[in-house]
């Protein structure tokens, strides 16, 4: 019976290099919940113990459960009847094995019901179900909305919403979108208000809802009277009751079993999550680096599902007297797809570390300021910190989700004719990817939040310690094939910058980008190498690709190719 933990060594792996000592000293209040929670770990070696076991119960219940049942949640779908949306029986299925495994509250404290694992172990579970099935995830995740209110309600507020996350009778949905206020949040109409007793109250539209049928909303809305822009909004949450009506769910490509619905609220009793003009400027902010996280996470595992397939099939399927994985255009785009899905999984687990430090060192701070203790070297830490995870999300969302609809583009091409018929899985996971580069932000949105780092060189001193490394086991070529990489991207990013120009930096963003991921992601698998035998062929392969891709990069700038946006209207006419 397959476990889609333990026979994915590459994820194993990782497990076993992840560092996680200082956030699960923090995260366990140095250990001491185990005085209050029997289960909780002593230290960190039983820590780790224990979140591997929860990775194998999740990679059990993924592999031989939630899989089996992808294929007739994508065909029967979310349905909607009289204004009632109902999941697919697979998807209510599904929910009731999470809820008896105690996984529904995976990163939510222990006093609410909860497993208070780690946001990178979370990350890992989430890889683990979405190669399972891509759709289950995104109600899986939306514990999320929980997570919010822990960290920024009220103790009432928490006690109220948290308990019911974690034993799984409710799922939750994030209300952010509206028909004129997609990717521009600041353009968000809803109207929150107080009546007459004080009561707050929603009234308007959302669209595009992920799981817009949960029990518990978060809703972005605009409680300043008047305010046009981000500082005008507020997070406020509310029961999905009577006065909450589902619309319409949407007819979508992919992901057949998360509804996504039109939802119109109607003078909905609220409350106030945190503070009145925090909704956008910090709470969505802090959101967002989770949801980049998760659907980079949700990609990859759709992308370890489709590499599977394929090369199952090449292995099985003869023509010409052989199998066609032994043809080598076909054993090379394999290759290809390995090395796409390992590097996608180097960047996501450090990104998540990143992510898991900077929010466990919020809370050390704001504990810290409530006893009235120093705190000036966290908060200088922590401000790094968030400068690189500003940085890194959006990059490692970039790259995750744009290979990801690679890998099954190319998984279907290995089946040949086969893959695009249903019977067969991946034309499902094809449909299921191409979602992943769009929400939660447009790959091209990643890139305009990436660019501010990446030309400022945030990771220069990483590049600078880990370039001056001697690199054993003949590696010390592919290090040059990264500083070659580095100039070449120092010239261009100078280039840009002379022409003084907003619009050709505009559309240039997307090759310094990707010429600073080829350095970051290189050095990640440069060093794995170093560890791993194996390691050395994707980091081989990879740092030479990004050589011949950079200069690619670079020409794209130099070209002057861009100069013909003066006349895009008369050519796009």
């Amino acid at each position: 019976m397959p476990n889609f933990f333990t026979d994915n060594e590459d994820l194993k792996f990782h497990f076993n290099r992840f560092d996680l000592r200082e956030i699960l000293e923090i995260q366990e209040d140095n250990y001491e919940q185990k005085k209050r929670f029997n289960y909780a770990p002593e230290n960190y070696e039983d820590a780790m113990i224990n979140l591997e076991k929860t990775l194998e119960l999740v990679g059990d219940i993924s592999g031989n459960k939630i899989a089996g049942r992808a294929a007739g949640v994508d065909e029967e779908g979310a349905h909607f009847d009289n204004g009632k949306v109902t999941y697919a029986k697979g998807t209510q299925e599904n929910l009731k094995d999470v809820a008896k495994a105690d996984l529904a509250g995976m990163v939510l404290p222990r006093e609410y019901g909860g497993l208070n694992v780690p946001i990178t172990i979370y990350m890992a579970t989430a890889e683990i179900m979405a190669r399972a099935d891509g759709s289950f995830v995104n109600i899986f995740g939306l514990q999320d909305i929980a997570d919010i209110i822990k960290k920024f309600g009220t103790d009432e507020q928490k006690a109220k919403y948290i308990p019911k996350f974690s034993t799984g009778e409710h799922t939750g949905a994030m209300a952010l979108t509206e028909p004129d206020a997609g990717s521009d949040l600041q353009a968000c109409k809803l109207k929150a208000y107080q009546d007459e007793d004080g009561q707050w109250r929603l009234k308007g539209m959302k669209r595009f809802i992920t799981n817009g049928n949960g029990d518990v909303h978060l809703v972005l809305s605009r409680t300043e009277a008047g305010s046009k822009d981000g500082r005008g909004l507020s997070m406020l949450a509310c029961y999905n009751d009577d006065t909450v009506v589902v619309r319409r769910i949407e007819n979508k490509l992919g992901i057949h079993g998360s509804p996504t619905c039109e939802l119109q609220f109607n003078d909905t009793p609220a409350e106030l999550i945190g503070k009145r003009r925090f909704g956008l400027i910090k709470y969505t902010i802090d959101l967002m680096f989770r949801a980049r996280l998760g659907v980079a996470a949700q990609a990859l595992g759709i992308s370890q599902a489709a590499y599977e397939e394929a090369l199952k099939y090449a292995k099985e399927r003869e023509q010409f007297g052989k199998t066609i994985y032994e043809i080598p255009a076909v054993k090379n785009i394999l290759l290809e797809m390995r090395v796409q899905l390992e590097t996608g999984r180097s960047i996501l687990y450090d990104v998540a570390k990143l992510v898991d430090i900077k929010e466990k060192l919020e809370g050390k701070l704001e504990k810290l300021k409530a006893a009235g203790e120093p705190f000036k070297e966290i908060n200088n830490r922590l401000k790094e910190l968030t400068k690189r995870a500003n940085l890194l999300t959006p990059i490692l969302k970039y790259i995750v989700t744009e290979d990801s609809n690679k890998i099954t583009y190319d998984s279907i091409q290995i089946h040949g004719g086969t893959g695009y018929m249903k019977e067969f899985p991946v034309e499902r996971l094809a449909r299921d990817a191409r979602i992943t580069n769009i929400y939660e932000g447009t790959s091209q949105l990643q890139i305009v939040a990436s660019i501010g780092g990446v030309i400022n060189d945030i990771l220069k001193d990483d590049f600078d310690r880990k370039a001056a490394k001697t690199y054993s086991g003949g590696l010390e070529r592919l290090n040059d094939f990264l500083k070659e990489i580095r100039e070449i991207f120092y010239e261009s990013l100078k280039y840009v910058i002379d022409k003084n120009d907003n619009t050709f930096q505009d559309v240039a963003a997307k090759d310094l980008v990707e010429l600073y991921s080829y350095i970051y992601t290189g050095y990640l698998v440069l060093e794995e190498a170093e560890e791993l035998s194996r390691k050395k062929f994707i980091a081989n392969r990879y740092i030479v690709t990004s050589l011949a891709n950079a200069k690619k990069n670079a020409e794209s700038i130099k070209s002057e190719l861009f100069t013909d946006l003066l006349h895009a209207d008369e050519i796009l006419i």
